[in-house]
């Protein structure tokens, strides 16, 4: 199986790398082209003068990317390059509309689509053990999951294309309250005078303990806020929950109440940060300050 890369950014890079480890990267394409040189430059892979190049070289083509428009435009400048066979995996976090319309251009062309984001950030991508959720016909999961597998510590097909999305939406409604309890409640250890590393040891290993809470408890309250999740991203992702909320005609309260605090934080300029930058916001309840 013959593999190319589309997106080398905080979490497709080390995906590349690792698929590059297990034998099956032949080339990449990114937007910013240094970036794809970088990477050929330290594992000799190729790289492609455009997407559609790319699609011609390889079985499975993985995307990894920000929003439904750069979907969308990956789609259109691989669609030249991609025949009867080719695969497309996307790992990037979308709305269902936006799998289901690269599918359905996809399948004109006789080529397969899976999507299929993950959890489990920076340090799941380098590590290769992230979880991932996966829409799309179940053949073609089996057929490309050996580079599924040189990324994931878990491969969860959730049904057909768009249920993939579906299963990454309650992942993210999900990180949004834990991000909201893990940085008011150190917060308020911080108010009340405890000594932090204590509390986050103690914490860990109980009943509250969780992997935001392990990976993220320290740097945030030391002031650190390197990503990690960036906020703008996150942000993205609740947006689409919303709008996935409404259609039943529901409102999220916690989606609702974070998109609120993020919006404050990318407006002060923190839209870069890893999401335990909403630590920021819940000092301002005891008015303390980041260090």
């Amino acid at each position: 199986m013959d593999i190319g890369f589309i997106g080398l950014g905080a979490m497709g890079l080390p995906m590349a790398r690792n698929l590059h480890k297990a034998g099956l990267l032949v080339g990449v394409w990114n937007r910013t082209r240094s970036q794809a040189e970088a990477l050929a430059g330290e594992t000799g892979v190729a790289v492609a003068a455009d997407p559609g190049e790319l699609a011609r070289r390889c079985d499975v083509v993985f995307t990894c990317v920000s929003a439904d428009e750069d979907l969308a435009a990956v789609i259109d400048a691989l669609l030249p390059g991609l025949s009867a066979g080719s695969t497309v995996v996307d790992t990037s976090t979308v709305s269902q509309a936006a799998a289901r319309d690269a599918a359905r251009r996809l399948a004109g062309v006789g080529a397969d689509f899976l999507d299929a984001p993950m959890s489990g950030g920076v340090e799941g991508a380098r590590q290769g053990t992230l979880a991932m959720m996966v829409g799309g016909d179940a053949g073609v999961l089996e057929r490309v999951r050996p580079a599924l597998d040189a990324l994931s510590g878990r491969i969860a097909h959730m049904g057909p294309v768009g249920a993939g999305q579906a299963a990454k939406a309650v992942n993210q409604v999900m990180v949004a309250g834990i991000n909201q309890a893990v940085s008011e409640a150190l917060a308020f250890a911080e108010a009340l005078g405890l000594p932090m590393d204590r509390v986050i040891e103690t914490t860990s290993a109980g009943a509250a303990g969780n992997w935001f809470l392990s990976h993220r408890g320290a740097t945030m309250t030391s002031g650190h806020f390197e990503p990690g999740f960036k906020v703008a991203l996150h942000r993205k992702d609740l947006t689409i929950c919303r709008d996935m909320a409404q259609a039943y005609g529901v409102s999220l309260p916690m989606v609702e109440m974070t998109l609120v605090h993020y919006r404050r934080l990318c407006d002060a300029g923190y839209g870069d940060e890893d999401i335990s930058a909403l630590f920021r916001e819940k000092q301002k309840l005891f008015k303390t300050g980041s260090k």
